[in-house]
């Protein structure tokens, strides 16, 4: 049997899912690794505890295959996530870690390049917001706070592009990537030469810009050993987890939107051509040079749910353990007992900072209305409806860039949870659907690579293989409250702005 290997490159984890000629899940295998917070904005990774990762991850799914009784490994093909950026020197050493989406080191360049107005210019050709995520802004700090990084370094790369590079010498980023770079112009699809012009790069320190469907076939003998794979098997480069996550649940037509709520999270819709946002607010990245996704992403996703966990429900996790129970599955059960709208307890869950809607990387959480009335019950249900307000206010944009939203489309973690699901349908007021196929990015990346080597003829093919799919209606219930609580939600979070910056230099002064 011909089989596939989708590669989903996570923040925290990689997963290699392993799917059959009909595009069903066979095996998966998934390796986590750590985010360094060494300091306050700090967000890193490991080059060598990600590679490791990924090596154990499809050297495991490999195995599965049992390539020794004639099966084969048609393609490897990749969903990553975006906006990291690696240093190298001459030699290609490397000078950093992975420098991630969720570093916010680079908040004071970012927010200088927005002030001069050339920030507004750069994003009109790259179509990525002007914010610490990305590579644009982490080179203007590396430029001013880490010069003898930036005086040495000849080379930089992404974590994906550090793979192919190291596997197989390559140094080439597909146009999905490279759309969420700041650096890319989205129009010509090309290095923009404004954007080099501030950081002071030359095209020659970047990689090639190549179409997600291109593929290498020289795997070095040694890497392709450890993974059990022929040297000459196909890996195709693929695109960003964002895009993908939009085709893996076949949300690829007009006004079709996808929620995705993993660690992060966004909100995502489909257009046949780049659409900028003359607020400055959505994002426009590639999936392929015909597919173009606008949306908003949001720092705080599920890992805000992963802090109420740790920090507030310590008692209900220890019993969960006990219980044998999934600790956040009892979370939700307690939340569920509460009425929406949290009695009047709002929660705004910026404890990364902010990307979409506000766009502000000093933005810090806070719980609004706490009175004696309220539990840790409210709590937790007040987490859930913040992280739903928040990528409501993203979509109120959205619909002013694309329209209006016909439907959506539901996947990440969060869509493991009929309470949360229930919940997105009554805020947006809209269906919520969730496709049987949970691993949308690596299903996607499997779908990229049959149109890469001529298997199919277009992308709209995922329709056969995204599977059943539930779908929650709003409950018309549950409307009033929301309809009251969320202009509050949304007031509160410009308001609260004003004393963002204060509150963050107090912090980075004072927390280690």
């Amino acid at each position: 049997m011909d089989y596939m290997i989708g590669i989903d490159l996570g923040t925290t984890s990689t997963k290699a899912v392993l799917f059959d000629d009909q595009n069903q899940v066979v095996a998966q295998s998934n390796v986590g690794y750590p985010l360094y917070r060494d300091q306050t904005d700090m967000a890193e990774e490991d080059l060598e505890e990600i590679f490791v990762a990924f090596t154990n991850a499809l050297a495991a799914v490999v195995r599965k295959a049992k390539l020794s009784e004639g099966n084969k490994i048609a393609a490897v093909s990749f969903s990553s996530a975006m906006h990291s950026l690696i240093a190298f020197d001459k030699d290609w050493k490397p000078l950093t870690r992975v420098i991630t989406w969720a570093d916010t080191r680079a908040v004071k360049y970012a927010d200088e390049l927005k002030e001069s107005g050339q920030g507004m210019e750069i994003y009109q050709k790259t179509g990525t917001p002007i914010h610490p995520m990305a590579p644009l802004s982490k080179l203007l700090w590396l430029k001013n706070d880490q010069p003898d990084i930036y005086n040495n370094a000849a080379h930089y790369l992404g974590i994906k592009e550090y793979l192919f590079f190291r596997l197989f010498g390559a140094n080439k980023m597909d146009i999905s990537i490279a759309s969420g770079t700041g650096l890319f112009n989205i129009f010509n699809l090309d290095w923009d030469e404004q954007a080099m012009s501030v950081t002071g790069l030359s095209k020659d320190q970047l990689p090639e810009p190549v179409s997600p469907y291109e593929y290498e076939t020289k795997m070095k003998s040694d890497y392709a050993t450890v993974l059990g794979l022929p040297a000459d098997t196909p890996f195709v480069y693929g695109a960003g987890d964002g895009p993908l996550s939009n085709l893996g649940v076949d949300a690829v037509q007009p006004g079709v939107a996808a929620i995705t709520i993993g660690t992060s999270g966004a909100i995502r819709v489909v257009s046949d051509k780049p659409v900028i946002d003359p607020k400055g607010r959505t994002f426009t990245y590639a999936l392929d040079k015909d597919h173009w996704v606008v949306g908003g992403p949001v720092n705080n996703g599920g890992d805000v749910f992963r802090w109420a966990r740790d920090n507030l429900f310590d008692a209900e996790k220890s019993t969960a353990a006990l219980l044998g129970q999934d600790a956040y599955d009892l979370m939700t059960e307690v939340a569920s007992k509460i009425p929406a709208g949290s009695d009047g307890l709002l929660f705004h869950p910026y404890l990364g900072g902010e990307r979409a809607p506000i766009w502000d990387a000093n933005a810090r959480g806070s719980f609004f209305g706490l009175n004696h009335s309220h539990t840790r019950a409210n709590m937790i249900r007040a987490v859930l409806e913040g992280i739903t307000f928040n990528v409501y206010m993203v979509s109120l944009a959205l619909e002013e860039v694309v329209g209006s939203l016909k439907s959506i489309q539901a996947t990440g973690g969060f869509a493991r949870s009929p309470l949360w699901r229930q919940m997105f349908a009554d805020i947006f007021e809209q269906p919520v659907t969730v496709p049987q196929a949970f691993e949308s990015g690596a299903l996607a990346a499997v779908v990229v690579a049959q149109k890469a080597l001529g298997q199919i003829d277009d992308l709209y093919e995922i329709s056969k293989y995204v599977g059943k799919s539930n779908t929650y209606q709003p409950d018309p219930e549950n409307f009033e409250a929301y309809r009251e609580l969320a202009p509050i939600f949304i007031r509160l979070s410009r308001q609260l702005q004003t004393e963002y910056d204060n509150i963050a230099d107090f912090q980075r002064k004072h927390m280690k």
